[in-house]
């Protein structure tokens, strides 16, 4: 059999002797370190660090560069200034997604398109089909590192090593500056459900920040705990909750889609907002068992769903699923799981699963 070589982030030869590597999107990812638990309870008790350098750049600039970006994405990239970031989806024409991903406002006629790593040529391709006028359209994502650090104490923390003032910056908004003396953008937001910061730096400077961050106590984590975390916050996972047969709406992402601009997919969107097929659900299971992803669902005997995530995270410390369901079904208060021909019983509970303290 041909072996298929793994890529590696700039941070793999500080991370590898101290983690469980495994193949995530075609990288060599530390699954964790210590354990999921310890890693899951660090960011929410204290703080912890990701490596995310996996993370796909694509930069759109030029004149045109508002008009190409509102084209491709759902949200109203208009109302984002320089500094600032927006959650956004890339849509097919018939609305299915193509990725979810965050839009960063670079300069007046600069955009950063933060994607997933699985999807970074499959995103640059629908990009660069779609895209035209007097823009470029770069991909970045070898040049550089990305640290996402997460956790009640992130700030705290990180303000020791960064000559920028942390507490100016607002959630979904971004600075330059240096962290650890590496010259760096700076943002806030996360995939966890806690306060934090994206760190993205060259790829010849990533691994300074991260020793810094380590030598002031950060916790590093890996993608284990980075799934438990999001999944207790009920935020989507593109493979899970997302991909090219589900919507936005299907999603319970409208407040990402803005139908008063004109976007690839919007067509479709329109005519589906008012019927949408199928919701997502939050589900805790009454018997014993875990309901992983493509467990069916099931009402009366009848199947009316599918789970797209579902474990038992160290916070909730229940046994949860998130479902997508037949929208005639989205209010129903009981559920049947078929968990390999076992039956469990769930009930529908409110989403997101957990939500931090402000």
């Amino acid at each position: 059999m041909e072996r298929v070589t793994l890529k590696r982030t700039p941070l793999f030869e500080l991370i590898e002797p101290k983690a469980k590597m495994v193949d995530f999107a075609g990288f060599e990812m530390p699954i964790l370190f210590s354990s999921i638990k310890e890693e899951h309870l660090a960011v929410r008790q204290n703080v912890g660090m990701f490596d995310v350098s996996h993370m796909g750049e694509i930069r759109i600039e030029g004149p045109d560069a508002l008009e190409q970006v509102q084209n491709l994405v759902t949200n109203d990239v208009s109302k984002i200034k320089v500094g600032q970031a927006q959650y956004n989806l890339l849509c097919l024409e018939d609305g299915g997604v193509v990725d979810d991903l965050l839009v960063y406002r670079l300069d007046e006629d600069a955009y950063w398109l933060v994607v997933n790593a699985s999807n970074i040529e499959k995103d640059e391709a629908h990009i660069r089909r779609y895209v035209n006028g007097d823009v470029t359209v770069t991909n970045e994502s070898d040049k550089y590192g990305q640290i996402a650090i997460q956790g009640p104490n992130a700030e705290t923390i990180l303000q020791k090593i960064t000559n920028v003032t942390l507490k100016e910056i607002g959630f979904f908004k971004f600075i330059n500056g240096d962290v650890a003396g590496v010259p760096s953008v700076i943002s806030r937001s996360g995939y966890t459900g806690e306060d934090g910061f994206e760190i993205y730096a060259r790829a010849e400077g990533i691994s300074a920040v991260w020793e810094a961050l380590e030598s002031e106590g950060v916790i590093p984590c890996g993608l284990g705990s980075r799934d438990t975390l999001r999944f207790e916050a009920c935020l989507p996972l593109y493979g899970h909750e997302l991909d090219e047969s589900v919507t936005p709406f299907e999603a319970n992402l409208n407040f990402a889609v803005k139908l008063d601009t004109d976007f690839i997919g919007k067509d479709a969107l329109a005519s589906q907002k008012e019927n949408i097929p199928t919701r997502l659900v939050g589900l805790r299971l009454l018997g014993r068992g875990i309901a992983r992803q493509g467990a069916q669902v099931e009402v009366d005997g009848d199947v009316v769903g599918v789970v797209t995530t579902g474990t038992m995270p160290p916070t909730v410390n229940e046994s949860i699923a998130w479902a997508r369901v037949d929208a005639r079904y989205k209010d129903e208060e009981r559920f049947v799981i078929d968990i390999r021909g076992k039956k469990i019983e769930a009930e529908r509970v409110p989403t997101p699963f957990y939500k931090r303290t402000k």
